[in-house]
């Protein structure tokens, strides 16, 4: 079987796949003062709570965006598992061509992205990632990684509000029954959720206008499955995208 990981700043991703069938998937948090040994603890939990077993595990390949944590997984899958991870990253085949002056500065979940969507829907394609940040991945009608938008993510620019200001309240992020708010936490969140509609929309206006031609939309991550629902710019919600997008460039790279 093959794991894959999507570690983040906020969460990390986890999905364990058995051929081309993904088996199971789980988030944890991410946190950068973990040991391995603590993260060996939690996903022995997690695979047993499957019925999987440490030595069913043969492969590994992650995308990671938190440098610190590069060493601690690496111990991890050496020290346990007795594998060598495959890292996504400069040096390995992809299926992506990246037209940056620097290609390095594109993050690993960004080309897992753009990698799944290549295989999976015709180009050209938009992937939006909505987590900690907002990341606007475009994929050319040639399959090229023509470029990007990065705004503030959802969650961060609530908690922003809440900590920033004096008087206003930590909220959750549900959608209001309208977007005339009728209490304060009602107009936040009219304010987070239909602000982040309006984000999304614009800048899909403006890419394809740039691009001069209608592209396909996928969006991805844990904000996802909520802002989705308020627009029709969005063609598919595919939640497992950067894991599966970990598998496509693990099967690239096997020997």
């Amino acid at each position: 079987m093959l794991l894959v990981l999507d570690i983040a700043n906020t969460n990390i991703k986890l999905g364990m796949y058995d051929g081309d069938k993904l088996k199971a998937t789980w988030r944890i948090s991410t946190g950068v003062q973990r040991m391995a040994d603590e993260y060996a603890v939690m996903l022995y939990n997690l695979l047993k709570h499957e019925g999987i077993d440490f030595k069913d595990v043969k492969k590994v390949a992650m995308s990671c965006v938190v440098p610190p944590l590069m060493t601690t997984f690496n111990e991890l899958f050496e020290r346990y598992f007795k594998i060598q991870p495959l890292v996504v990253g400069p040096g390995i085949k992809t299926g992506v061509r990246i037209r940056y002056p620097n290609p390095r500065e594109v993050g690993s979940d960004l080309i897992a992205n753009a990698a799944a969507a290549l295989n999976l829907y015709k180009p050209p394609i938009i992937v939006v990632a909505l987590g900690t940040a907002t990341a606007f991945a475009i994929v050319s009608k040639d399959g090229d990684y023509v470029g990007g938008v990065i705004a503030p993510g959802l969650g961060i620019s609530a908690e922003a509000l809440y900590t920033r200001t004096a008087a206003l309240p930590r909220v959750e992020l549900a959608r209001p029954k309208k977007v005339i708010g009728d209490s304060t936490m009602a107009a936040m969140q009219s304010g987070l959720i239909f602000g982040w509609v309006g984000l999304i929309e614009g800048i899909l206006h403006r890419i394809e206008e740039e691009l001069g031609e209608k592209t396909t939309v996928v969006a991805t991550g844990g904000y996802a499955g909520i802002l989705a629902k308020e627009t029709k710019a969005i063609d598919e919600v595919n939640p497992n995208l950067t894991l599966y997008g970990v598998k496509v460039i693990h099967d690239m790279n096997r020997e």
